[in-house]
């Protein structure tokens, strides 16, 4: 595992308020570690439940996967590009809510990556060593975002 010292603005595509992560720990060729620490002005925190819905852990995890691809583009010196949830499955729900002051470590593994740019991720969500979430995500990275999106509009 390689160690980050970049801001995790450096490694998205993302600009707040929507960069919900706070920071990239450390990343390898397959997989990454990522951590945000629910606060007040965390984006979709909710006073009334003092904290932020579980389900928005599957955008965490897309975000990890992104700091995990902007992380490898720096290290090559290539620019960050963006990339495309496309979904997710196999989700497992183990806590309804990320509460007010906890810590989470977002952990990000590839298993496939095709030529085309689809991959997918084992993803976990854990608090002190206590499993969250879990989900498989879809995404997709073409070679030529813009292209892409003109493409399919």
């Amino acid at each position: 595992m390689t160690n980050n010292h970049r801001p995790i603005s450096e490694l998205l595509a993302h600009r707040p308020p929507m960069v919900l992560i706070d920071e990239l720990i450390s990343f390898a060729s397959d997989s990454a570690h990522c951590q945000v620490t629910i606060t007040p002005d965390s984006a979709f925190y909710q006073r009334d439940i003092n904290g932020v819905q579980s389900y928005i852990g599957s955008e965490y995890m897309a975000q990890s996967i992104a700091a995990y691809a902007g992380a490898h583009d720096c290290q090559h010196q290539r620019g960050v590009k963006i990339g495309f949830l496309l979904g997710s499955r196999k989700i497992r729900c183990l806590k309804p809510v990320f509460k007010l002051g906890s810590t989470l470590d977002i952990y990000v593994t590839q298993v496939v990556q095709d030529e085309s740019g689809l991959s997918v991720f084992d993803c976990a969500i854990e608090c002190d060593n206590e499993r969250y979430l879990e989900a498989k995500i879809n995404v997709f990275q073409p070679a030529d975002p813009m292209k892409f999106i003109k493409e399919n509009q």
